[in-house]
C-alpha cells in the first residue's frame, strides 16, 4: 500500500501516513507538533443542523451530494464520491446530505431531483451538477473550478 500525505491542521506540516495505519485504534499524530491528524477518508455526513457551520468552517471547497437511500442513481454515485474524496485529499471536503431527513436544506437550495452535486466555497454556492456522473466528469468539473487532486 502507498502512503498518504496529510497536512496537520494545527501547524501545517505535511505528514506521511501509511495507508495500512488508517482505521486502526491508534490515530496518527503530527511528527512536528504531535497534534492528532484529521484523516478525511470519505464523505462527511451533513444534516440540516450542521450544514451551514460545516460549509462556513471549511478552509477548502465543499462538494455536497444531495441523495436518498432509495435512489438507484445515488447509489451509483456513492463509490465515485468515495474515490473523489480520496483523490482530492485535503484540497476538497466531500459531504453527503440525505434529502429524506433533511428537507429544509434541500428546499433551501432548490434540489428537486437527485443525485445533485453542489459545490460551495466559503459557504456560498458556486455551481451544481445534476444526475449520476462518472468520476472523470466530476473530476473535470472540479478542475474547471480550479480544484486539483491533493494529498
Amino acid at each position: 500500500m502507498s502512503d498518504m500525505m496529510v497536512r496537520c491542521a494545527r501547524c501545517g506540516t505535511e505528514n506521511r501516513v501509511p495507508r495500512e495505519r488508517l482505521g486502526g485504534r491508534e490515530r496518527p499524530i503530527c511528527g512536528r507538533c504531535r497534534a492528532p491528524l484529521e484523516i478525511h477518508s470519505g464523505p462527511k455526513e451533513l444534516h440540516d443542523t450542521s450544514f451551514v457551520a460545516a460549509l462556513q468552517g471549511s478552509a477548502v471547497p465543499v462538494l455536497v451530494d444531495f441523495w436518498a437511500p432509495w435512489c438507484g442513481p445515488c447509489q451509483m454515485v456513492a463509490p465515485v464520491l468515495e474515490r473523489i474524496a480520496t483523490a482530492f485529499g485535503d484540497t476538497l471536503m466531500v459531504a453527503k446530505l440525505n434529502v429524506d431527513v433533511n428537507h429544509r436544506t434541500a428546499a433551501q437550495y432548490g434540489v428537486s431531483s437527485i443525485p445533485a452535486l453542489l459545490l460551495f466555497r466559503q459557504g456560498l454556492l458556486v455551481d451544481r451538477l445534476a444526475g449520476a456522473q462518472s468520476e472523470a466528469t466530476v473530476a473535470d468539473w472540479l478542475h474547471h473550478h480550479g480544484i486539483r487532486e491533493g494529498s
